[in-house]
């Protein structure tokens, strides 16, 4: 059954931020999970070492991100074609 409640969304500014946490989050979800569990193997280990990497990594991931953005944007729009308007 439906809601009438319309759904909050943040404003379209938020955008620039919500995207590369977003993308941050899930990355570094699978990414870490992926190192540790060939380090490890999935074990006990695994799961007492994982969360730690994951938010090591995210911690990385995200700033970096936010910083890398702006330059990768500007090389897919020298390397990809433009739409015909």
């Amino acid at each position: 059954m439906a809601s009438s409640t319309p759904s909050r969304k943040l404003p379209a500014r938020y955008a620039g931020i919500v995207m590369p946490l977003v993308l941050s989050v899930l990355m570094t979800f699978v990414v870490s999970a992926i190192a540790t569990a060939k380090s490890l193997g999935f074990g006990p280990d695994f799961l007492a070492t994982w969360p730690t990497a994951w938010g090591l990594s995210w911690l990385v991931a995200f700033p970096t991100l936010l910083l890398v953005l702006p330059v990768v944007r500007r090389i897919v729009a020298f390397v990809v074609e433009a739409p015909a308007r």
